[in-house]
């Protein structure tokens, strides 16, 4: 299964984040706790520089709290300042509010002895689609201040928020990247919404998910779909799940996209369980990949010049035969 998407307005959107980045003291960096890897736009790093940033973990409520621990752990290993949040409840915001102000604590202390007016620190929160950053603001923010909503794409053009008397926040829409090269990122930004619906096959999404979950959370799937055995593909267990759901249409054929979006639907609600699609250990299996894909790709490019070059020289010498 293989996701691409990148709407013009993203173009637009990455160009607004850099243009807005020198009023900006701190970045606020949300992604998503189910998928730290897949959620982490690796455009963000190049649009930041060496800004001081926070990676919040949104939507932690629905991930698997020891898997969370072990990337906690993970990026604080790296020396990156990050936390575990949920915008819903509320978990993380106060404790993030004050990461804010000790990252730029000694920015701001420096002005003040410099005679500089006092300002809120300036925040600009950047993520992908539907991570949740309507709600977190909202939260952050203690009141009803951005437009939420469970799909991709809610928040448009740029806002600057109050959030208190010493910080303010600069909203802006969130942004995927061009290409997606590892084809696992691009499914799980799928299975969690960040990557609208209506631009891929719902069924085949919902049956990779069933496929994933069957490996990782085996006993969650089983006990929501009542599903007493676990045998065959992921398209196999989506249309037993949507025969248990009573999910039939005329002639007693399964109706897959009705329980897809079911399985989707259940999924993102948290109603099969907290559930990590991923884990440390995932990063470096990544990136084993990608160096053998880069070394194939190397030998490809390789054999393709040598092949040129036999022929260049072979038709040299046909070239000399030809004229004796």
């Amino acid at each position: 299964m293989n996701i691409q998407w990148f709407p013009g307005h993203m173009a637009k959107t990455r160009r607004l984040l850099a243009e807005n980045l020198k009023m900006i003291d701190v970045v606020i960096e949300l992604l998503d706790a189910r998928i730290p890897r897949s959620s982490k736009n690796p455009e963000i790093d190049d649009i930041i520089k060496g800004k001081p940033r926070i990676m919040a973990f949104n939507k932690a409520d629905l991930a698997d709290d020891n898997v969370s621990k072990e990337w906690q752990k993970h990026f604080k290993s790296m020396g990156h300042s990050c936390i575990f949040i949920d915008s819903i409840k509320g978990t993380g915001i106060n404790e993030l509010k004050n990461m804010v102000n000790n990252a730029v604590k000694d920015k701001m202390d420096r002005q003040k002895q410099k005679g500089y007016v006092f300002r809120p620190v300036r925040t600009m929160v950047v993520g992908v689609p539907n991570v949740g950053k309507s709600s977190f603001i909202n939260k952050i923010a203690g009141k009803a201040s951005a437009v939420t909503g469970d799909r991709p794409g809610v928040t448009r053009g740029k806002q600057w928020i109050r959030i208190n008397e010493k910080i303010e926040l600069l909203d802006t829409p969130g942004i995927l990247w061009p290409k997606f090269d590892d084809m696992e990122v691009g499914s799980n930004l799928a299975f969690t919404g960040a990557i609208k619906d209506d631009i891929y096959d719902i069924a085949e999404v919902a049956a990779a998910l069933m496929e994933k979950l069957k490996n990782i959370y085996p006993e969650k799937l089983a006990a929501r779909y009542k599903l007493e055995k676990l045998d065959g593909l992921g398209i196999d267990l989506l249309e037993n799940a949507g025969r248990k759901r009573g999910c039939l249409v005329s002639g007693g054929e399964i109706d897959l996209y009705r329980i897809a979006a079911i399985v989707l639907d259940e999924f993102r609600g948290g109603k099969i369980g907290r559930i990590s699609l991923e884990r440390p250990d995932d990063l470096q299996k990544a990136n084993d990949m990608k160096d053998a894909n880069d070394v194939k790709d190397t030998n490809d490019d390789n054999d393709v010049k040598h092949t040129n070059e036999t022929d260049r020289k072979a038709g040299v010498e046909n070239g000399s035969q030809d004229q004796n």
